[in-house]
Parts: structure tokens; C-alpha cells; sequence
């Protein structure tokens, strides 16, 4: 079992304390929470553990589908679209139980660990066995997910996601039965009956998109959520607003807008193609958005306008989605690196900016708004980037915050403390052991 750090000293050679890269950060953890934090410490006292590097926050991943991550590498054949990978995503889900995707997503949620994360928004829709028949217990999938997370030992938001039709005015069919239960009324009877078990989990609602709950049940779902985190996908596809317009006439931000489903505790996932009426609705109601950058240039669906959101007043963070990649550094300087694209100009996000997305506003979009900072009072959660590596070679503290993002990989993460326990150290699962031969048994178990 790892260590539980109580009343424990950690010397950070470099730490990431919100504004800039400190040298020398004495860090007091007691129990799963930080003490005091004191920058400008030139020695580590004998009693502290020493980690060398750059020691930033916990990183978030707003945006996950934990199944997903069987697709990687595996939906490249031929030239396809996001609607082709979409029916090869629908085989992967027809094959999982409650057993088998505990065991997929517990090596995801190790995967992430490795990564660095130490929260996840699992936005999941993967509610009842085939046909859409409700298991014994109703959120048997929810409950695996959860389980999963503590095995793995990071934290989850279990975002239940109302799933009603296939498409704008479309029943479900096939695989997607499974998704659904009926109508708003009957998904807030059981989203409101699960109660995850263990303090590393706190459940949030999601509506699947436009397309995927009619206009007339949102309001429903809205009620039911309370003041828990709301997530919803957004305009990810063109051909999701075509529908909206011409079922609604009105643009899925706008039918957002009019069931009452946007506000502070709502985070939009991709929202990829907007119109300015749709930013000014977002940024007005302090919407925050979720760029999920290696999904969305993998899918081709585009890329969205996280610069001119962030300017009307929509915060920032990031998710893996599909899981292409794991890695939220590579996840921050895309935001950077399309925008660039894009617009042709440089100097659109500043590294802080991108950190910031990646850690603090990240843990607020899913609930632990607390979290995501190096700071007395709040989880104790901690990442360190060693330098020795090729690609973080000659990084120097005035500029170490751009080395993070603009060069590091998750590969480059050494050490992974989440609330307080250790999880991750020199590269190594403490928990899990061997990730990697985790995840090549369960995708292959649940390979069509």
C-alpha cells in the first residue's frame, strides 16, 4: 500500500505556486490536505523528502469516456469520419459489463495517474445492459466507474449523462439503447439515487448534447442537477447545428440558453462552431468550456474559438475525451498551437493561462473548486516533471512555466500525490503496478 503522508515535509526544487515557478517550496502535508506553503527555502530541511524538477498542481481531466481509450490507434483505416469512428466506438460499448469495464477503467484512470491527473470528469452514458434492460442496480455501470477511480487512486466526478435520442428528433437504436431510460423523469430517478461510495467521489449531471435530449426534457434535467456541475457536448460537429436549426430554428447554444442550462456550473464540452451570438450567450452566463484539442484534430472536428470564449467570459480547462493521447501538457499547448494556426499570430494564451486551464479551473469545472492550487488548505495534490529528460533539458526557472507547456509529456511526470497519498513515484504505479500490461488485457477483452 503506499505511504499516507500525515504532518509530512516535502521540499520542491521548483514548484508552480498559481503566478510563477519558485524555487525552493517548502511544503507542509497534513493528512489529505497542504499546510503551510513557503517559497525560498534554499535547502531542504533533513526531515523533508526532496523532489527534483518542477512541482506543479494536481492536473484535471475535465472530458473523459473512459472506453474509449480501447479505439486508440485502431480507427485510422481508410478516410472516415467522426460519424465511421463513432460506429466503431458503439461495438466497443455493446461488449462491456460492470466487470469488464471496471477492469478497462481502472487501467485508464492508472493511465491518467501516470499522467498526472488527480480528478477526472467522467462524462458517462453507458447506463444498462443490452437493449437498454436496467441491471438489479440501476448505476451498476456508475458504481464501477467509481470503483475504478479509488483502485486507481484518483479522484472522479461521475457526470451521469441524460441520453434520449439518437439524433435531433431520432430514436435510439441498437447499441445506443443502452444510453438511454426513457425520458428526463426517469433518468433523475436514478441519477438521483446513486450515492458513490468513498470521499474521492462526487457525482455531476450531463446532458449528452442538443441532439442527444430533446429541447422540451433539458429543463428537467437542469432541475434535477441542483447546484452540481452540468456538462454538456456543444456544436462539435456542423451537422449537429444544421439539425438544431431546423428542428428548433435556433442554434444548440441558443435551445441551451432557452431551457435555462447555462450558468457558472456549466461547462460546455468542445463548442467547436459557434456564432458570436453563441459566445456572447456563453461568456454572458459564465459558462466555462472544455477544449478537448488531440480528440477534437483527431476526429477533424476543428477548432473551436477558446480565445474569443475566454474573452466574453467563459474559463477554460481541458479533457483527453476519447483518449487519443493522455496527456495534458500536450492538451494545454494545443489551445496555444491551433489558435496560432488559426489566426496566423503568436501569444494568444500565456503559459500560466494554460497551467491554470489544466489544474485549478479544471478541478472547479468539475467540482472540487477547492483543488488544483499548491496552497494551505487545499487537497494536497502534486505532480512533479523531473527535467533530466531530452525534451526538458537545460529548462530554466524563469522560463520553466513555457518549458512545462510547451515541451513537456506525460511521460516526463515522476511523482503523483493526490489528496495527501502517494500514488505515483519515479514513474511507477504504486497501486497498480504494471499499467501498461493492464491496459493491453482489458482492451483485449473488449475488442469486438
Amino acid at each position: 500500500m503506499p505511504l499516507i503522508w500525515a504532518e509530512t515535509l516535502i521540499w520542491a526544487e521548483l514548484a508552480w505556486l498559481g503566478d510563477a515557478v519558485e524555487r525552493g517550496v517548502l511544503i507542509e502535508i497534513d493528512g489529505d490536505r497542504f499546510g503551510a506553503v513557503t517559497p525560498g527555502v534554499e535547502q531542504p530541511p533533513l526531515d523533508a523528502r526532496r523532489l527534483a524538477g518542477v512541482t506543479v498542481p494536481g492536473l484535471a481531466n475535465v472530458h473523459s469516456h473512459a472506453f474509449h481509450r480501447a479505439l486508440r490507434g485502431r480507427t485510422h483505416a481508410g478516410k472516415g469520419s467522426f460519424w465511421t469512428w463513432r460506429e466503431q466506438m458503439y461495438a466497443v460499448a455493446a461488449r462491456l459489463t460492470p466487470d469488464s469495464y471496471l477492469d478497462l477503467a481502472r487501467a485508464v484512470y492508472g493511465e491518467m495517474a501516470l499522467a498526472g491527473v488527480t480528478g477526472v470528469g467522467e462524462f458517462h452514458y453507458l447506463h444498462h445492459d443490452t437493449g437498454g434492460a436496467r441491471y438489479a442496480d440501476p448505476n451498476a455501470m456508475s458504481a464501477a466507474l467509481v470503483q475504478a477511480a479509488a483502485e486507481a487512486g484518483i479522484r472522479i466526478t461521475l457526470l451521469d449523462t441524460c441520453y434520449l435520442t439518437g439524433g435531433v428528433q431520432r430514436p435510439l437504436e441498437g447499441p445506443q439503447l443502452r444510453f438511454g431510460d426513457g425520458d428526463a423523469a426517469r433518468w433523475a430517478e436514478r441519477f438521483q439515487a446513486f450515492r458513490p461510495a468513498g470521499d474521492h467521489a462526487r457525482v455531476g449531471a450531463a446532458l449528452h448534447s442538443v441532439r442527444g435530449v430533446p429541447a422540451d426534457q433539458i429543463p428537467e434535467v437542469v432541475a434535477a442537477t441542483g447546484d452540481a456541475p452540468l456538462h454538456v457536448h456543444l456544436s462539435e460537429q456542423r451537422a449537429e447545428n444544421d439539425g438544431c436549426l431546423a428542428a428548433y430554428g435556433r442554434t444548440p447554444t441558443g435551445v441551451l440558453a432557452d431551457a435555462g442550462a447555462l450558468g457558472p456550473a456549466t461547462t460546455t464540452v468542445h463548442s467547436t462552431h459557434l456564432t458570436a451570438e453563441d459566445i456572447g450567450l456563453l461568456g454572458g452566463a459564465g459558462a466555462g468550456v472544455c477544449m478537448c484539442p488531440t480528440t477534437e484534430r483527431d476526429l477533424a472536428d476543428g477548432i473551436g474559438p477558446a480565445r474569443a470564449l475566454a474573452d466574453a467570459g467563459s474559463p477554460l480547462s481541458l479533457g483527453s475525451d476519447s483518449h487519443a493521447v493522455i496527456d495534458l501538457f500536450e492538451e494545454a499547448r494545443a489551445v496555444e498551437l491551433d489558435e496560432r494556426l488559426r489566426t496566423e499570430q503568436r501569444g494568444h494564451w500565456t503559459a500560466a493561462a494554460l497551467l491554470h486551464a489544466a489544474t485549478a479551473a479544471g478541478q472547479a469545472a468539475i467540482g472540487w473548486p477547492h483543488a488544483g492550487r499548491i496552497a494551505t488548505g487545499a487537497p494536497a495534490d502534486l505532480v512533479t516533471v523531473g527535467l533530466d529528460s531530452i525534451r526538458l533539458a537545460g529548462t530554466r526557472a524563469d522560463t520553466a512555466a513555457a518549458s512545462l507547456v510547451f515541451a513537456a509529456t506525460a511521460a516526463d511526470v515522476r511523482h503523483v500525490t493526490v489528496s495527501g497519498r502517494e500514488v505515483v513515484r519515479d514513474g511507477e504505479h504504486l497501486l497498480l503496478g504494471d499499467v501498461a500490461a493492464r491496459l493491453s488485457a482489458t482492451i483485449g477483452a473488449v475488442l469486438p
